[in-house]
C-alpha cells in the first residue's frame, strides 16, 4: 500500500482525475453485475477500488488545500 500511495503522490493532478473517473467507472461496471446477479470474479475488487479512489481524492484534495494556504 505504502508503494500505491507513493505512485500515486508522483502522478499530476490531470493523471489523478483521470484515475478517479476510470475507477468510478469500473466500480459502476461490477456494481451492475452485481444487482444483475451474475458471479463476481473477485468479490475484494470494489472494496479495493473504494479504497483506491478514496486514496485518489484524498491526494487531490491535500494538494488543493496546500495550494490555497500559499
Amino acid at each position: 500500500m505504502v508503494r500505491e500511495v507513493a505512485e500515486l503522490r508522483r502522478k499530476s493532478d490531470q493523471e489523478l482525475l483521470k484515475e478517479a473517473e476510470e475507477i468510478r467507472t469500473e466500480i459502476r461496471k461490477l456494481r451492475s453485475e452485481i444487482r444483475a446477479g451474475g458471479r463476481v470474479e473477485n468479490p475484494m475488487r470494489l472494496r479495493n477500488l473504494r479504497r483506491r479512489l478514496a486514496r485518489v481524492l484524498t491526494i487531490l484534495n491535500e494538494r488543493r488545500r496546500e495550494a490555497g494556504r500559499t
